[in-house]
């Protein structure tokens, strides 16, 4: 259209933030959603419920924490539905990798040092292993 002009936009919107910002960014963010985890896994296993369901439960609150906190603020994604499926596709994957990671850990842990060591100390283990592949892939992959 004569006359209409498009603002173009300011300078660095479409820059990918640093590696080390983005890391700095992905590690408070999961800082948080760490707490949501494991205060609603506690929660859950003081409620009576068995380990693995706990973690299932918390897991997925602290999951959607995470997406919400990282798409916005850590990758500055302006949003897609195949971003969104993509993913929903890794945290599935990594749900299965740290419930695995966790249910694995929790009974021999329990054994030699008590539940609370057992949830605290699996609990660091299975978010370590999926904090690393979630920030890869996001990194490398979803979010590029």
């Amino acid at each position: 259209m004569a006359g209409v002009t498009i603002p173009p936009e300011p300078p660095g919107a479409d820059a990918r933030l640093p590696l080390g910002t983005q890391l700095f960014r992905f590690v408070a963010t999961g800082g948080v959603s760490a707490v949501v985890d494991l205060g609603l896994l506690m929660v859950g296993m003081a409620l009576g419920l068995g380990p693995t369901l706990a973690k299932a439960i918390s897991w997925v609150f602290g999951t959607l924490t995470a997406y919400a906190i990282n798409s916005r603020w850590t990758f500055q994604s302006r949003g897609s539905r195949g971003k969104l499926a993509a993913v929903a596709t890794l945290y599935l994957l990594t749900f299965a990798l740290q419930v695995g990671t966790f249910a694995a850990l929790f009974h021999p842990l329990e054994a030699a040092w008590g539940t609370t060591v057992a949830q605290v100390v699996g609990f660091v283990v299975a978010q370590g292993l999926a904090t690393a592949v979630n920030f890869v892939v996001q990194r490398v992959w979803i979010f590029a």
